[in-house]
């Protein structure tokens, strides 16, 4: 009979395997003779990314460099998410245009950001789930097509309520997006180079930002009509899906740490399993706070400096065109300049502290609304250079958290459910972030334009008129900007709830590797023969 392999005993015990209750066999004869019969045990190291090819374990990416591959479908998922951004802020640059075309007040205004945020939050749980068990390619080329194809038809609508259907029907292709693509780039890389790669994926939002400011305003003014600043995005994504399904790589889940194995729990446990991790509901809390801020200030920010210049003397002429241009080149530049600085800051104090991720998010959100406050107090005092270089200043220190929240995210949350806490955090952020602010802050402003216009109305003489006088210049002014001052309270909230965060982040990144490597699932094999089909048993059945 041809001699087999064999662990020891001493072996055995190290891999935690020792057999119990089997009575000691004291017995001195050899079971394998000495003799060239017997075969050499070799005991391959438990790590997943040794390099010792008798291991049979995938080398990882950090060890055998960046492939070209990788390096594509980062550059197709940053191409997707810029214009993700573009086409989510192109109608705030043509907001004014919308306005008089429809004749809407500010809460239907801010109406159109909120059912787009509605339907994106309430389908992202769905492709969320879909994301952790089926082919991420597919869905994301469906979800891109559904939103260009949603857009372009948009464009063409000639009733309000018609053009906000098809705002909505948008909200639900890039929900089909935006909860599957950070969990990609998980799949290609770990450790520091994710963190970089994340960075560059979320530089997009503030660019994609800032180029739908300027696309949406600068087409419709050279063409004359605002509906074709619409008609830009859908056409780069169908370009997007080409890209999608012919050059971007889907990895199995679990790659990069070198788990290609892994199977998915059911969507109950995984949604309990995240309930109980504070760091991810924390982060999350403090992620939709940012939201909540970024969505009001994005959706009015534009519109509120243009009527703060409007008041003062020498800026008679100016027009929202020229705002919404400079604006949105500030957001890009605080862009390129903060979300790379926030990653450069993660990795370099990370070393010391992983705590210091939840940190630098606080700081960031503090800085943020200090600045923000100044933008509220002198945006009808300030010149435009003064005004300009601090809204400079509070969307940088935002800026910072965008990579930051979506890394703690990816390392405290197992990868077969990764999916499904991006499809979370997106619900939350955005169910109790900015699918309500901008129209939140539309309200406000119509209720204080009411009350603020009270004092006006009686000084005008009571008139037979029965119509309401339109608010003058400075009340709709002052109305936008005490409604503004919600987004300060909201951050200084948000920097609480990443400092709590700082508090277990350390403890949950280790609960994540250990579920990881399997160590709280006992009954699961775990030896370290568990990859061979024939051996993919647990300990007790190979005891057996």
């Amino acid at each position: 009979m041809p001699a087999q392999k064999f662990v020891d005993k001493h072996s055995l015990k190290i891999l935690n395997m020792e057999p119990t209750g089997i009575p000691p066999n004291n017995s001195h004869q050899h079971l394998m003779n000495d003799d060239g019969d017997s075969v050499d045990t070799v005991v391959p190291p438990l790590t997943s990314n040794s390099t010792d090819p008798r291991s049979g374990a995938k080398r990882t990416n950090v060890e055998s460099g960046i492939t070209k591959r990788q390096i594509l479908t980062v550059v197709v998922l940053c191409f997707v998410n810029l214009i993700n951004y573009m086409d989510r802020y192109t109608i705030a640059g043509i907001l004014t245009d919308i306005e008089d075309y429809f004749n809407l007040p500010d809460d239907k205004t801010g109406l159109l950001q909120t059912a787009f945020v509605v339907s994106y939050m309430i389908f992202a749980p769905l492709f969320g789930y879909l994301g952790d068990r089926h082919s991420r390619r597919a869905i994301m080329a469906a979800g891109v097509f559904l939103w260009s194809i949603t857009t372009l038809l948009g464009s063409f609508m000639k009733d309000y309520h018609w053009f906000l259907l098809f705002r909505t029907l948008v909200g639900i292709g890039e929900a089909s997006y935006s909860t599957i693509a950070p969990t990609i780039i998980s799949d290609l890389f770990v450790q520091d180079i994710r963190s970089k790669m994340l960075a560059l994926f979320y530089f997009a939002i503030p660019v994609g930002s800032g180029l739908g400011y300027i696309v949406g305003s600068e087409t419709a003014r050279m063409t004359g009509a605002w509906q074709n600043g619409l008609r830009v995005t859908p056409v780069l994504g169908m370009i997007a899906v080409v890209l999608i399904l012919f050059v971007m790589t889907d990895p199995e889940r679990g790659e990069s740490e070198g788990k290609t194995h892994l199977s998915p729990t059911s969507w109950s446990r995984d949604v309990k399993l995240l309930l109980r991790n504070p760091s991810f509901m924390l982060s999350t809390a403090g992620f939709t706070c940012v939201s909540f801020v970024a969505g009001a200030l994005a959706w009015w920010g534009p519109h509120f400096i243009y009527m703060g210049l409007k008041l003062q003397p020498g800026y008679e002429n100016v027009t929202l065109s020229e705002v919404n241009l400079v604006f949105g080149g500030t957001t890009m530049v605080s862009g390129v300049i903060g979300v790379p600085l926030g990653s450069y800051l993660s990795r370099t104090l990370r070393r010391f502290s992983l705590r210091y991720d939840a940190l630098i998010c606080a700081v960031g959100l503090f800085v943020s609304a200090a600045f923000t406050a100044g933008v509220l107090l002198g945006a009808a005092n300030w010149n435009h250079i003064v005004l300009y270089t601090v809204v400079f200043l509070a969307e940088l220190a935002i800026n910072i958290n965008w990579s930051i929240v979506s890394d703690m995210l990816l390392y405290v949350v197992t990868p077969t459910r990764r999916s499904t806490a991006e499809a979370f955090q997106i619900l939350i952020s955005h169910m109790f972030g900015d699918a309500g602010s901008p129209y939140l802050v539309g309200l406000i402003s119509e209720a204080l334009k009411r009350s603020l216009s009270v004092g006006t109305t009686v000084l005008v003489l009571t008139s037979a008129v029965s119509s309401t006088p339109e608010p003058s210049p400075e009340v709709q002014f002052h109305s936008l900007q005490y409604a503004l001052f919600t987004t300060n309270f909201v951050e200084v909230l948000g920097g609480l709830f990443f400092l709590f965060t700082a508090l277990y982040i350390v403890q949950d990144k280790e609960n994540a590797e250990r579920e990881l490597a399997g160590q709280d699932n006992p009954g699961l094999p775990t030896h370290i023969y568990a990859d061979d089909p024939a051996l993919s048993q647990s300990v007790a059945e190979l005891m057996s």
